[in-house]
């Protein structure tokens, strides 16, 4: 009985219709949920190998991001991480032929879907990995940076890891330029939160004196008017912040380990967004389409990566 109710938790809230979007937003925005769908089409067609870990339904939150980010903070992405890298370098060609194993990968396909390494950009697929390294960068970027901060997202399940705890100490104790990007969709992996987490994301940051900021809605405009006099603090009176996102991950956490029954509530920022602006929504959607099926043609036509050790 408890598992069947903890599956009942809903966080995602669309409280009004949602504004309108900028086009160059909702671009992006349907260029991840695009590309997101053209990999599971091509798992199913046998075209891909490995596994693989969309975030449709959590792609605003990288998108809402991205004008808070500047090209000199440092980003750490983890194992769902498809969105984080688009919405930071727009590069669907690169990221397929990774994925793919193709000519132009990202890290000549040795790398995949999970595992990434471009400029500042870093994502794994290790859980809790990225914090005490994203405490590091922060470190010597107070030191001979500052103004520059490392962003680094995790997941609900990650606060299982204690290496998350030994980063944010640290962190609260060297008021490190650090954001903490929490995408809380309520489940890990196949595990419902109130399964596995006791006391709350916010409660756990107090403890360390850290800052936390949560957010409901997936409004892009609401989000980054709240964050930007945050994130500003972050870089300028250097300190900790931990951003949670209440957020709802519609598929399975991977291609088909979903244990929540199928009439669990799944909020879809898309539908919403779609049914209250459905003229601008078809056509920049017809368009993020097009643009992914033809990259992928393209991408598949490649010849494999070849890796060369430096």
């Amino acid at each position: 009985m408890r598992r069947l109710l903890a599956f009942q938790e809903v966080f995602l809230v669309l409280e009004r219709p949602m504004d309108r979007l900028s086009d160059d937003d909702l671009a992006l925005l349907l260029l991840i949920r695009c590309f997101e769908r053209k990999l599971l089409a091509l798992f199913e067609q046998g075209e891909l190998n490995g596994t693989t870990h969309t975030c449709l339904g959590q792609e605003y939150i990288p998108v809402a991001l991205r004008t808070l980010l500047r090209e000199d903070d440092w980003v750490f992405s983890n194992h769902r991480g498809h969105g984080h890298y688009l919405a930071r370098f727009e590069d669907p060609e690169g990221l397929l032929a990774e994925i793919m194993g193709r000519k132009g990968a990202v890290c000549e396909g040795v790398g995949g879907s999970q595992h990434l390494k471009r400029d500042r950009y870093l994502s794994t697929g290790v859980q809790g990995q990225s914090l005490p390294v994203a405490a590091g960068v922060a470190l010597r970027l107070k030191r001979h940076e500052p103004g520059a901060l490392a962003c680094a997202y995790v997941g609900d399940g990650t606060w299982g890891e204690g290496a998350v705890y030994e980063a944010l100490n640290l962190a609260a104790l060297w008021r490190l330029p650090l954001l903490v990007v929490v995408e809380h969709n309520g489940i890990a992996q196949s595990t419902p939160t109130a399964l596995q987490l006791a006391g709350t994301i916010e409660g756990r940051a107090r403890a360390f004196g850290v800052e936390h900021h949560r957010i409901g809605v997936p409004d892009i405009p609401v989000i980054r008017a709240g964050l930007a006099p945050l994130v500003e603090r972050v870089r300028t009176d250097p300190g900790p912040l931990v951003v949670e996102f209440a957020t709802h991950r519609l598929g399975p956490h991977s291609k088909g380990d979903d244990t929540r029954p199928p009439d669990f509530p799944r909020t879809d920022w898309y539908a919403a967004y779609r049914a209250a602006h459905p003229v601008q929504s078809a056509t920049i959607e017809e368009a993020a389409r097009t643009r992914i099926d033809r990259i992928a043609a393209e991408v598949a036509a490649r010849p494999p990566a070849v890796w060369t050790a430096a």
